[in-house]
């Protein structure tokens, strides 16, 4: 964020004021502006990594290390894309709940791209968290759905990629991953989405030796696993995954 970024998002909300995205009060600061998210609120916005399953990342409660669901899979180069995980490990930042959802409702549907500004952030952030276990971690964003950006005109996701790019600190960024047309998940029940990206996200060039995917929301794991199966095949030896939140 630079002094030329603050000017522009504070001359964007005096013309066209949306309002911080959670609390709805007026942003006053070139920084408010700039997240979409007062600094109140912007307080609110912690990641914890405390007592979280060390494979989908979601919060354990009586569990310890895993949680139920992944002690019943098991990963490996060649397991069963319905049954077995093909990813390392994911880690969600937030919760899918509360002001969690509000943010990303906003972001996501609402199209309000500031608050990209503020993701992108939070997504290095939480990065951070298994940094120690690359050597040379390359960010690999999951592919949108065939025609989307056409029809709709933008990509949560690849925004994010864009932002991401800009950052100085940031990790490369490299995009390798295409969808073939497939039904959209958040139609699909449990089932049907555990086999309807199967062999549906192609890798079109050598991917990065150690990647970390990218999206916004992880359900059942299913496109993350679909998109970790491509990596994989394609010669990628580790795939970590980070989401914005879980559900």
């Amino acid at each position: 964020m630079n002094y030329t970024n603050i000017v522009a998002a504070r001359v964007r909300e005096y013309l066209f004021p949306a309002g911080c995205a959670l609390c709805k009060k007026a942003l006053f600061t070139g920084e408010d502006a700039w997240y979409g998210v007062c600094a109140d609120c912007r307080k609110t916005v912690a990641v914890e990594p405390e007592n979280r399953c060390v494979i989908c990342g979601r919060p354990l409660i009586s569990e310890i290390g895993r949680c139920m669901q992944c002690r019943e899979t098991s990963g490996g180069a060649h397991a069963d894309a319905k049954r077995h995980r093909f990813f390392d490990r994911v880690f969600p930042l937030f919760p899918y709940a509360g002001g969690y959802r509000t943010l990303l409702s906003a972001y996501k549907f609402g199209e309000n791209r500031a608050v990209g500004n503020l993701f992108a952030e939070k997504l290095l952030e939480g990065v951070r968290f298994f940094l120690e276990d690359f050597t040379e971690p390359v960010l690999v964003p999951v592919p949108p759905r065939k025609g989307k950006i056409k029809n709709e005109g933008w990509d949560q996701i690849e925004y994010l990629a864009r932002l991401l790019e800009k950052k100085r600190e940031a990790i490369p960024v490299y995009r390798c991953l295409t969808r073939l047309p497939s039904q959209s998940q958040k139609t699909l029940g449990y089932e049907e989405r555990m086999v309807n990206l199967i062999r549906r996200i192609r890798c079109f060039r050598m991917p990065p030796r150690e990647s970390i995917l990218f999206d916004d929301v992880y359900t059942t794991g299913a496109t993350m696993n679909a998109c970790a199966d491509a990596l994989k095949q394609a010669g990628a030896k580790k795939v970590y995954g980070l989401c914005l939140c879980y559900t």
